[in-house]
Formats: structure tokens, C-alpha cells, sequence
């Protein structure tokens, strides 16, 4: 049985948030806002969608937050002949003991980062719903529990499509939150050059500066902040309206409101505040909510996007005029 962990203030889950972040940006650069969403939605339990194209450092942040947090660290790289059984583990004949022994795949860590999940087929994709639902395997009718704290981070490369597998809209509805790296600017670029010439070599490293015991202990303390109800209605009429937006054909379900008040509540603890402001919930409402929208054929057709959709939605959805304590 799983030691309770202790529950951290919210100055402290806010400090520590800020180290790690700090580390990080010593190897990764320019991605601050990003990766601060990311640290929110492990923070909330959740897993991570990278989504960008190829060059702008996604593999490199995956890696350094997971050495940052201290989580043991497994990566698969996704490809089209990848098997269920390599990510999951599988039962081996062993001679010695004229039996079968379950060896465990690399989803057996803290943080599993799938390299180009897209690349991957769908039925190898799929090994992944359980593990991202229930923090469990099955294998042979056996199931296994998941170490804990378990997050999967994944890279998904969305302007390549030859030899890829889209990922189902199940598949997207696991992760709480979809990000977008963006390129970065020009200062910022440049810093990225100087950094590769200083260090001379082309691998960097980060210091671990949390382990996985106060990683839970720093959940536990985001658990313990209550949520006006205000803004609980606030993030339901959001997932509400984009059911009902014209250019949608299947909209936000309560997973997603219910992704969108628990990454807004990390958000507003990295930030040093046990309440919750409609601000926290604006600023993670794309990474939250676009990626579980499933647009019109005709909508498709006039290049209109999910993250377009979202921020018509913020536009016109009336948020609470106060943001109290509870």
C-alpha cells in the first residue's frame, strides 16, 4: 500500500513549482509559459500532449521535466511497428522455472514519454488508455499497478501525414492538456545558438531538484485548495458553449471542464494562491479544451480550428465578476 504523502503549503508547491521550472529553462529555452501549463496538468494528475513541429525542443522539455521532478524515466520511440507488448510488458517462458514470467514494459515508470505518438497504429495507441485511465496494465488477465505519481508525456508532430495514425478522439480525451510550443523569438533563438556553443557538445543535462515523494506531496497540496463554485460554473458554461458553437459537431465533455477547474487550480498554486481566478481558467482554456472538439465537415472545409473555436467561446461566455476565498 502507497504511503500517504504529506501535503505541501501552497507557498511551498508554489516554490518548489518555480525551481523546477527555473532548472528546466537552463537547458530549455524560451518555453517558460508551455511548460508552466505542463507542470500545472501533472501537477492535476494529468498527462501532457506536446504538439508542434519538428526542431522546437518538445523531446528535450519532456526529458528535462521528468529529471527536474525526479521521476524515473522511460521513453519509446513510436513507430508503425510497434507492438502493444513493448510498451505494456508481456509474459516470458522461463526454463528454470518451467513457468511464465511477466517482465515489465517501459510504461513501468514515473514519467513515459511516446516519442511521435502519430507514428504508432492505433491498436498500440490503445495499449495506452488504461495506463492513462486507470494507472494500471492488464496483461494475460493479470493486471499491474502503475508506480506512483505515473504521467505520460507525448510528442505529436501535426503537419506530417505520411506514414502517420491520427490519434481517436478517445485517445486525444486522456490527455488534460494539449500544447502548443510555438517557435520562439528572435532573442530567444539566438540565446539557443550561444547556449549549444558554450557547452560544446550537443546533449545538455538538469539537476533533479524534486523527487517523486514530494512531486506527490506537492499534489496533495494543490488537492487541498477548495474552488468557488462561481468558477465551477464558470469552467461548465465554457465546456457548455462549445457543444452548442456552430462549427462544432461533438464538444467538451465533463472530462474536460472537470480538466480545465484542475489545471487552473495548479496554475493558480504555481502562481502562490489558494483561490482560483476566472484569469487561471481563461489561460489554460485552449491547452484544456481544444483538442477534445471535434469540428463540422463544413467547419473543416472554411480552415477554421479547434483553438479558434475555444477563443470565440471565451469571447462570449460571461465569467464570474468576483473571484472569492473559500
Amino acid at each position: 500500500m502507497t504511503e500517504q504523502p504529506t501535503t505541501l503549503t501552497v507557498a511551498q508547491v508554489a516554490d518548489r513549482g518555480s525551481a523546477v521550472l527555473d532548472e528546466v529553462a537552463t537547458l530549455v529555452v524560451g518555453m517558460r509559459e508551455p511548460l508552466k501549463v505542463a507542470l500545472a496538468a501533472i501537477l492535476g494528475g494529468g498527462h501532457v500532449l506536446f504538439e508542434d513541429v519538428p526542431g522546437l525542443g518538445k523531446t528535450l522539455a519532456a526529458r528535462s521535466l521528468a529529471t527536474a521532478l525526479g521521476l524515473s524515466f522511460r521513453r519509446v520511440q513510436c513507430t508503425p511497428d510497434l507492438l502493444p507488448s513493448d510498451i505494456t510488458g508481456s509474459s516470458v517462458f522461463d526454463p528454470a522455472t518451467a513457468s511464465f514470467a511477466f517482465r515489465p514494459g517501459p510504461v513501468f515508470a514515473g514519467l513515459l514519454l511516446a516519442d511521435e505518438i502519430n507514428r504508432t497504429a492505433p491498436k498500440t495507441q490503445s495499449a495506452l488508455l488504461e495506463a492513462m485511465a486507470e494507472r494500471q496494465v492488464t496483461v494475460d488477465g493479470e493486471t499491474y499497478p502503475l508506480p506512483d505519481p505515473f504521467h505520460v508525456v507525448a510528442t505529436s508532430n501535426p503537419v506530417e501525414y505520411e506514414g502517420t495514425y491520427p490519434l481517436p478522439e478517445a485517445q486525444l480525451d486522456r490527455f488534460m492538456v494539449r500544447v502548443a510550443v510555438g517557435y520562439p523569438e528572435r532573442d530567444a533563438e539566438v540565446d539557443v545558438l550561444s547556449r549549444r556553443l558554450a557547452r560544446r557538445q550537443e546533449m545538455g543535462s538538469v539537476r533533479t531538484v524534486v523527487d517523486a515523494a514530494t512531486l506527490r506531496s506537492m499534489q496533495a497540496g494543490v488537492e487541498a485548495v477548495t474552488v468557488d463554485g462561481d468558477i465551477l460554473r464558470y469552467c461548465v458554461d465554457l465546456a457548455a458553449a462549445t457543444r452548442a458553437h456552430d462549427a462544432v459537431e461533438v464538444g467538451a465533455s465533463p472530462r474536460g471542464s472537470q480538466a480545465l477547474v484542475l489545471v487552473a487550480r495548479s496554475l493558480a498554486v504555481l502562481s502562490g494562491r489558494d483561490f482560483v481566478t476566472p484569469e487561471d481558467v481563461k489561460a489554460v482554456a485552449v491547452p484544456a479544451l481544444a483538442h477534445r472538439l471535434s469540428l463540422t465537415p463544413q467547419a473543416w472545409a472554411t480552415g477554421a480550428a479547434p483553438q479558434k473555436v475555444v477563443a470565440d467561446v471565451l469571447t462570449h461566455v460571461a465569467g464570474p465578476t468576483t473571484a472569492r476565498r473559500t
